[in-house]
């Protein structure tokens, strides 16, 4: 599974739409990947052209924007489609009508969504902290930033591949694809024709396209050629299979993945599990991948005690910071070939 930055002009857009960005061979020579979750979302309000920046600064191998879509058809960043956790919408009157009740996969959710604004409405909106009590510096940048598209996060990608002469790529995430499919805003096209338009559609391009959901990869590997990722988690299945995550990451399950993704994305603690509130041995799920063919990206570090098992924790203060880095070290000694993290300055500093 964060400055205030206009859209850029049609000539901006059409120069940064044309420029390519450095493959793999070209510009990723670090191992693992170090992957900014949301941008350097522990410090500034995730998903934001902010955040990315952040995360860029602190040694970012790839940012990740998960998508949405929009009323009018356009691939906005966002981890949910519901917003109101992440923007001011709650607070804006002239959206109140728009709040509502509706089935997301399964689930029902209330609030304000993103197939229910146009582009030109959502630009409106103001992002602020989803958690703000555990990371009140990055709540002081509430207000600043609208929501990006993936364009926007690409031509960010490019341009500052360009300024500091190494690669950086884009890790983005399909979220709700059966759910947009529904609304006759399927995600799998678009997103496909995106990376061909930014010169992205190889199997060396700094891009990895993720999904929980099994279908959505096994349609967009029939429409581009960029490397596909399957995330797993501790519980549960795809919404689209009867395959658990658990059967997923056996010796089996991994050769299964192997015919339609390049990778998979476990939840890190399926590769260090906690034991007796501290840090086990590593399980066989990276030798698994990798006797399939498999990379293993694993998600998501955080370094807060309230993310950390007890043995980490760093006093009771739930937003003070823990051990981490032994998260870090014990992943990276596993044979991960990369990682999300919120704190990718800290993640790049464990790495070496």
């Amino acid at each position: 599974m964060h400055i205030t930055r206009r859209a850029l002009g049609a000539s901006a857009a059409a120069a940064a739409a044309t420029t390519s960005l450095p493959a793999f061979g070209q510009g990723f020579k670090k191992t693992p990947l170090m992957i900014a979750h949301r941008g350097a979302s522990g410090e500034r309000p995730e998903s934001t052209l902010l955040a990315f920046r952040q995360a860029i600064a602190e040694g970012a191998d790839f940012i990740e924007p998960d998508l949405e879509m929009t009323k009018d058809g356009h691939m906005v960043v966002r981890h949910e489609n519901e917003i109101s956790q992440t923007t001011d919408v709650a607070r804006r009157p002239e959206f109140a009508s728009r709040k509502t009740t509706k089935s997301v996969q399964g689930a029902q959710v209330t609030g304000w969504f993103t197939e229910d604004f146009t582009l030109a409405e959502l630009k409106t909106i103001r992002c602020r902290e989803r958690l703000p009590q555990l990371r009140p510096g990055s709540a002081a940048y509430d207000g600043q930033e609208q929501i990006p598209t993936y364009q926007e996060v690409i031509d960010l990608a490019k341009s500052e591949s360009a300024r500091l002469g190494r690669a950086i790529g884009t890790y983005p995430e399909l979220k709700h694809a059966s759910h947009f499919a529904g609304l006759g805003l399927p995600m799998e096209g678009r997103l496909a024709d995106m990376l061909k338009k930014n010169g992205l559609d190889s199997p060396t391009a700094p891009v990895f396209v993720q999904c929980f959901d099994v279908e959505p990869l096994k349609t967009f590997k029939t429409l581009s050629r960029a490397p596909r990722i399957q995330l797993v988690s501790p519980n549960g299945s795809p919404t689209d299979s009867q395959t658990t995550y658990k059967e997923m990451v056996t010796a089996s399950g991994m050769k299964t993945i192997a015919t339609y993704a390049n990778g998979v994305g476990p939840d890190w603690s399926m590769v260090i599990p906690t034991v007796d509130g501290g840090l086990g041995p590593a399980t066989d799920l990276v030798k698994n991948a990798h006797a399939a063919g498999l990379k293993v990206h694993p998600w998501t570090v955080r370094a807060e005690n309230f993310f950390l098992p007890p043995k980490l924790r760093n006093g009771i203060d739930p937003a003070v910071h823990g051990d981490v880095d032994a998260v870090y070290h014990a992943l990276y000694a596993a044979g991960i070939d990369g990682l999300f993290s919120d704190f990718p300055g800290l993640a790049a500093k464990a790495r070496g």
